[in-house]
């Protein structure tokens, strides 16, 4: 049996690894589990094929193949099958930071329509658009946190639809390269208003850590020289400098423990594959929407016989993680500079179109499309194999610009997350289920915003644009997953209450993306942390008030 603690947080990342710094810094003995390790740039250098968004050869930031959730497991350790019926949710990382490893690192604040969503577009039907049971002002505090403690660079200066703040960011922009000051110019031209897009990545040193590099291979993969701002190189070692965090990586957790209405623990599978027993005050389950959504639904009690939160039948629903669309130009010299990251410039003007009812999202241009995944994009009419395909390959690497972005889904309560008991993991414990097509709004919202994208690249003097619309059908999954454990003011159709308590437990929270209402129109991390934040500070204000967290 292991020493009982004050918290336990359930998942390394985005949401897990902000908590458990801000609940050990105040005080509480705190557990942190990873099923990952560490991860390193060693471990991949710059091998497309091993990028984490690719998974051509497996993962790079997970544990062994066996042992992932998405694989069926024999017996004797063997892989039975692969899961056909998974949808992209390998792409999450199994690691210390999580996907924060390999991000992006888009910092995106929500706009303050974005909490109030079916206020101002009612609730289409077979919707389950909800408003959120806060407010941008009641987060806004929490996002300045999360900027200048992670670090984040920016500039709104010339964005005229970005949200209010109190404190400017940390570090200046990323300077538009070659092809972000192409499409500026004729952006501009058509009344639009481009700016640099916010990054959690160190423009400057910042923190005791370097600049980025503008290494050319960053999405997908660690940093070579960790100017690439996640959770495991910053809250997280101060959380471990505290002395009051203990982490535990390479650790499966089965099963949230029960007395009643109260979480007295975990049972988990340790390094060595052994199963053991963690007690605490308190328990925060941050493993990713849909891991945590399946945590929830495989801890069984007397009171909740459908899983621990879901005796109204909302663990898993209203699963998103945004329906991405633009377009492609074709331009007839070379204008890509390959200075990576490569995203550098966002254009807000079609978020909340109000008066035609489109929600809308953010267009950018993108993150360098490598060899690899640059031989899937092409014209419509040209051929993807064969001779023609390669001299399209040679000729046109460096001339062509992406242009696309997250448009919001629209949350369904038929797009969900289940367990199935018939199929085990590695470890014996029931894999998830996913079942749901997207909402038909959501593909005329991507029409929209794609017939958007084209026009600016028109304008910027494309010889040819193409169109790559999303949000037709399909299932949500893969990155930016979010809305498995909705908050709101109504145990009826929510799953945790306003400070991401879940209802009707008196000592249990969920720290990650399931928490969120709606998606947003943006990439969600900086409001995933930002509640985090919140939901920190209120736990360790109960722990400070009562001794121990309640």
């Amino acid at each position: 049996m292991n020493t009982h603690v004050g918290a336990i947080v359930i998942g390394a990342g985005a949401g897990g690894g902000v908590i458990a710094k801000e609940l050990s810094c105040a005080g509480m003995k705190t557990v942190l589990f990873e099923r990952g390790g560490w991860a390193r740039y060693d471990f991949h250098p710059n091998d497309e094929l091993m990028n984490q968004r690719l998974h051509i050869i497996g993962a790079v930031h997970g544990p062994d193949r066996r042992k992932s959730p998405y694989v069926e497991v024999a017996r004797d350790g063997s892989i039975v099958k692969s899961r056909p019926d998974r949808p992209d949710h390998t792409i999450i990382a199994a690691c210390v930071g999580s996907g924060t490893v390999s991000y992006g690192a888009m910092a995106w604040r929500f706009m303050p329509q974005d909490f109030r969503l079916k206020s101002i577009y009612g609730c289409p039907e077979g919707s389950t658009l909800a408003d959120w049971p806060i407010s941008y002002d009641d987060l806004e505090p929490f996002y300045e946190k999360a900027e200048w403690e992670i670090g984040v660079s920016g500039d709104n200066s010339k964005n005229p639809f970005a949200p209010p703040r109190k404190k400017n960011f940390p570090m200046p922009a990323f300077e538009f390269n070659k092809e972000a000051k192409v499409v500026a110019v004729a952006a501009e031209r058509m009344g639009l208003h481009p700016f640099p897009i916010p990054m959690l990545r160190n423009s400057v040193p910042y923190n005791g850590r370097a600049a980025c590099i503008r290494n050319r291979t960053c999405c997908g993969y660690a940093c070579p020289v960790d100017a690439k701002n996640g959770t495991q190189n910053t809250v997280i070692p101060k959380a471990l400098a505290s002395g009051n965090c203990q982490l535990r990586t390479h650790c499966m957790v089965a099963e949230i423990l029960m007395d009643g209405k109260r979480a007295t623990g975990v049972r988990y599978f340790d390094e060595n594959s052994e199963e053991k027993i963690q007690t605490a005050d308190v328990v925060v389950v941050a493993a990713s929407a849909c891991e945590s959504a399946r945590l929830l639904l495989n801890s069984r009690t007397s009171l909740f016989p459908n899983g621990i939160g879901n005796n109204f039948d909302n663990v898993g629903r209203n699963l998103q993680s945004h329906a991405y669309t633009g377009a492609w130009g074709l331009f007839d010299y070379d204008i890509l500079e390959l200075n990576g990251p490569g995203a550098t410039l966002g254009i807000s003007d079609f978020n909340h179109n109000e008066k035609e009812g489109i929600i809308g999202g953010v267009l950018c241009t993108e993150f360098y499309v490598l060899p690899y995944g640059f031989s899937r994009s092409r014209p419509p009419g040209e051929p993807k194999w064969g001779r023609r395909h390669k001299e399209f390959q040679r000729q046109n690497y460096r001339r062509m610009v992406r242009l696309h972005g997250p448009v919001q889904d629209m949350p369904i309560a038929s797009m969900r997350v289940q367990v199935e008991d018939s199929v085990r993991d590695f470890w014996g414990i029931p894999v998830t289920k996913f079942s749901g097509t997207r909402h038909p709004l959501d593909g005329k919202h991507c029409q929209f915003l794609s017939e958007k994208a084209a026009s600016v690249l028109r304008e910027a003097g494309a010889k040819q644009v193409w169109m790559n619309i999303g949000g037709r059908g399909g299932r949500a999954g893969g990155q930016h997953q979010c809305g498995t454990c909705r908050m709101g003011d109504d145990p009826k159709t929510s799953v945790v209450d306003p400070n991401c308590r879940v209802w009707g437990v008196d000592n249990l929270y969920v720290g990650d993306g399931g928490v969120l209402v709606s998606a947003g129109g943006f990439n969600p991390v900086l409001t995933i942390m930002a509640l985090a934040y919140r939901t920190g500070a209120h736990i360790a204000g109960e722990f400070a008030k009562k001794g121990s967290a309640v």
